[in-house]
């Protein structure tokens, strides 16, 4: 594409973005804090799951001070169910260094906003440019595939000399009065248009007419991308232990996946209902009954946990250890970060155990 395409594209895809850009939350104004809160919870999210996430998030959170203060319990308790709970933490830790090194505000440099925990070019490039007026391109998901297209390439996108290849033409490409409308423009087009399944809306697309892709007639063909690995497959059993009311919960460990969160105990393989009887005596259950049976699988990105949960009652319980903790669902609801992948023994919990 040259000069005079990338500033007609860039114009054509500016008006459209005024005229069709959906209302949300985090467009409202340009507050540093509350873009950088949105485009850490859409890293591999989709938006219409983040908005209530949002939304409480930022009325319990008003702002970097708040973040850098709250406890880590109650931190993956707001992030409950969105995943990526590394994300959580890194914002934490990272506000935590915006108080101490940058006066509680968010720098106005993208080589600054590239120091701190969790935020790499992608992020830095639309904080700099949508809150700062920077000319930093954000390449994400969504602009590899819008551009893979625009350009006919079938270079593979999970290669770093690729994205750093697309990310110097939008260098050039990027207008110097609207920046991070230009990113937000890309973003909201392979979001809405450009899709990646089911085939990309040309007919809606400003850009189509520049788009080699579309003059080839095969947009489908794009993007290349390497197939991912096959996830490793974890076979495990839970058990959702009730005693008057309350379920004994296990905090797991402080490093790690799903690190310090609250789960169901649990075991790896999967065990047979004659072998329970001994996998309940770890935790000192003697007397019980066992009062439903559920298989779940969840998906994470490299691993896929297959979980047979056992619902046991029981009338006796023993001394629990530090992490170890028996709790009633109003306590789970308020202040207990359980993992999602743990949701559907809770849903049934009503159902299996009362």
């Amino acid at each position: 594409m040259d000069e005079y395409q990338s500033e007609k594209a860039a114009e054509l895809l500016l008006k459209w973005y005024d005229l069709n850009k959906r209302e949300l939350p985090w467009r409202q104004d340009k507050d540093p804090y509350r873009i950088w809160i949105s485009e850490i919870m859409l890293q591999q999210t989709r938006v219409e799951a983040v908005i209530e996430y949002y939304k409480r998030f930022i009325k319990e959170l008003p702002d970097l001070k708040a973040l850098a203060e709250i406890s880590d319990e109650r931190l993956l308790k707001l992030w409950e169910g969105l995943g990526y709970y590394s994300r959580a933490r890194n914002l934490k830790k990272a506000a935590i260094e915006i108080v101490e090194n940058y006066a509680g505000k968010l720098p106005a440099s993208y080589k600054d906003l590239l120091t701190l925990s969790g935020i790499g070019p992608y992020t830095a490039g639309a904080i700099a440019s949508i809150a700062f007026d920077i000319r930093r391109p954000a390449v994400d998901g969504n602009v590899l595939r819008v551009m893979s297209r625009v350009l006919g390439s079938d270079r593979d996108i999970s290669k770093q000399a690729t994205v750093n290849d697309i990310y110097d033409c939008l260098s050039v490409a990027m207008p110097a009065n609207r920046p991070g409308d230009f990113n937000q423009a890309l973003m909201e087009l392979g979001a809405v248009v450009c899709l990646p399944n089911g085939g990309p809306r040309c007919d809606n697309c400003p850009i189509a007419r520049l788009c080699q892709a579309f003059i080839e007639g095969n947009p489908e063909k794009y993007p290349v991308k390497s197939p991912k690995k096959p996830r490793k497959i974890e076979e495990k059993t839970v058990f959702i232990i009730e005693y008057d009311g309350r379920y004994l919960l296990h905090k797991r460990p402080d490093i790690g996946l799903l690190a310090a969160m609250w789960e169901f105990p649990n075991v790896p393989g999967t065990l047979s209902a004659k072998r329970l009887p001994d996998a309940l005596q770890k935790y000192g259950l003697h007397i019980w009954t066992l009062v439903g049976q559920k298989f779940a699988k969840h998906l994470f990105t490299h691993v896929e946990w297959h979980m047979t949960g056992f619902f046991v009652r029981t009338q006796n319980i023993s001394h629990c250890t530090e992490d170890y903790r028996w709790m009633s669902l109003d306590e789970i609801e308020q202040s207990a970060a359980v993992p999602s992948a743990f949701c559907p023994f809770m849903e049934n919990i009503w159902t299996m155990c009362k």
